[in-house]
């Protein structure tokens, strides 16, 4: 990714950062899912044990699998979500130190001509 023109790799950069903020919600999104799939798992569960409204060895099964799979799914993207938050971390430093280097001029005020 060399490219000639430190402004173009800057809009690069940006799009990039801008995907991996799209993924980094998206992860944060199924990190909820999963936590509410374990919490439900683990209450239909409780419900199952008690025998509170009389569910069967299905719902037990299920609730197992419930709280399984969210865990498993929450592990999953909280691992995605640091290593996205990283990726994002170096490539706005990278964008940084891009515009760092560009000689950057300042514009005076000019003043205001009230028409």
């Amino acid at each position: 990714m060399i490219q000639d023109d430190p402004v173009e790799e800057i809009s690069d950069i940006e799009e990039r950062i801008e995907r991996l903020t799209e993924i980094a919600e998206r992860c944060r999104k199924y990190i909820l899912a999963s936590k509410i799939a374990i919490s439900g798992g683990a209450a239909l569960l409780l419900v199952t044990i008690l025998g509170v409204f009389g569910f069967g060895q299905i719902a037990a099964l299920g609730s197992i699998a419930l709280v399984l799979g969210g865990i498993v799914s929450l592990g999953s993207n909280i691992s995605t979500l640091r290593q996205t938050d990283e990726a994002i971390s170096a490539a706005e430093a990278r964008r940084a130190a891009l515009i760092g280097s560009i000689d950057l001029r300042v514009v005076a005020d000019a003043p205001l001509k009230l028409v």
